[in-house]
């Protein structure tokens, strides 16, 4: 069976690159999900999602991704995200502490567009981890 070959880098590192089955990811047209054998496209990345990438042997890599593009074309994904962290590498106490500052900070304001970012990546960072939020 074909496979996909993912790479994944954000202007600070190479976040992951390998073989895989399939890769999610949310884009600002809703959720997307490449396998083998996709027609070229390319998309916006939102901030404050999480990518999936599925490779097979039920170790899938997931991470928080925030902005950026996704590139499909010929089996080969290329993730150019403007930040992006391994599930593996969240500092779950800290993410938590950034969120919970960030929705006191909302709750403060009247207007909290920072505070609403902040959030939104301190969830993503949380369900990279694997904690529910």
């Amino acid at each position: 069976m074909a496979k996909l070959r993912v790479g994944v880098v954000s202007p600070e590192r190479e976040i992951w690159s390998g073989e895989a089955d399939m890769v999610i990811a949310k884009t600002v047209d809703g959720e997307i999900g490449i396998m083998p054998n996709h027609a070229p496209v390319l998309g916006i990345l939102v901030d404050g999602g999480v990518l999936t990438v599925k490779r097979g042997d039920g170790d899938d890599l997931v991470a928080a991704v925030h902005g950026g593009f996704i590139a499909v074309a010929n089996n080969d994904v290329s993730v150019l995200a403007e930040a992006a962290e391994l599930g593996s590498e969240v500092d779950v106490a800290a993410a938590r502490d950034a969120l919970n500052r960030a929705l006191a900070s909302i709750d403060a304001e009247s207007t909290g567009f920072d505070a609403q970012l902040e959030a939104k990546r301190a969830r993503a960072r949380l369900r990279a981890a694997g904690v529910e939020v």
